[in-house]
């Protein structure tokens, strides 16, 4: 029988919400596998889709940058270790410059990012002498670069903790901010984040999963196949609806979807990007009880 440690419980009840002996049972019966005790608590219990990827366990800033006909744009996010820094005016100007680099030059990835000319040296060179700086390690986490015939939009919220752009054709700016700010929304803690425009875009391994976790669901309900099947067709039809933008309750009226309001304005979006600073990040947790008894001992 596999050792199940506090740590591994306590990481499965920050996935799904459940309590503690459920957790603990569960990564008993699934040999410590962490996933599969979380797929079997989610077929016993029902339990929405795991909790752990709305964690930000790290700190920084998304910094973006859109050309002035919002043709072209870009979002990069940058990471720090504090909080305090994250506000500091040389990282952010960082983040804003790296941004508009990104839109510019469109760099294959990170690497090829941090060799890029900047500030009279390389995307690098700065970033380490910005390192000197501060006092804390800087780095460059990911980025994401648009370009388009229709138009861009972009919302940055909480101080650039979280970071938007909507390629969106027809409406008004006004419309195209504030689905962007629908999309900003989704990145709150506890929020169902689109992941992609239409149904039609959902990856079919991602159905497949739920339909077998939705299956498995109803079938502890005694019910007959025929209704079993019905019941699960009607799971993965709201499922699709909490995972693509269209499907969503618009979040200044809910009454409305996402769909709908686009459709009153002639509008359709094309493709959304959301970064969360930190988001799957595990952030070290210091101890310091421990700390003082390591100084008292020694």
């Amino acid at each position: 029988m596999a050792d199940i440690s506090a740590s591994m419980v306590m990481e499965l009840r920050s996935r799904t919400g459940l309590g503690m002996m459920e957790c603990k049972k569960a990564l008993a019966e699934s040999g410590g596998d962490l996933t599969k005790a979380e797929e079997l608590l989610r077929i016993r219990s029902g339990a929405k889709a795991s909790k752990a990827a709305s964690r930000v366990a790290a700190e920084g800033i998304v910094g973006a940058w859109m050309s002035a006909d919002a043709t072209s744009g870009a979002m990069v996010e940058v990471n720090c270790e504090t909080d305090f820094v994250a506000r500091n005016e040389d990282f952010v100007a960082f983040a804003r410059k790296l941004a508009e680099l990104v839109a510019a030059k469109n760099p294959a990835d990170v690497a090829a990012l941090s060799a890029l000319p900047m500030d009279g040296g390389t995307v690098e060179s700065v970033r380490q002498a910005l390192v000197q700086k501060i006092g804390e390690n800087v780095s460059i986490r990911r980025f994401r670069r648009f370009a388009t015939a229709s138009r861009l939009a972009s919302y940055v919220h909480g101080g650039g903790r979280i970071g938007v752009i909507v390629e969106i054709d027809g409406g008004d700016d006004a419309l195209g901010k504030d689905i962007a700010m629908h999309v900003a929304a989704s990145g709150a803690p506890g929020a169902i984040r689109p992941v992609c425009v239409s149904k039609d875009q959902v990856p079919a391994e991602l159905i497949a999963k739920e339909r077998e976790i939705f299956t498995a669901q109803a079938a502890e309900s005694g019910k007959p196949p025929e209704i079993v099947a019905k019941m699960v067709d009607g799971r993965i039809a709201k499922y699709l609806a909490e995972v693509t933008l269209l499907g969503q309750p618009f979040v200044k009226n809910p009454d409305e979807t996402v769909e709908k309001v686009l459709k009153a304005a002639g509008a359709t979006v094309k493709a959304f990007a959301l970064y969360v600073v930190g988001e799957g990040i595990e952030k070290k947790k210091d101890d310091f009880a421990a700390e003082v008894a390591a100084m008292a001992k020694a």
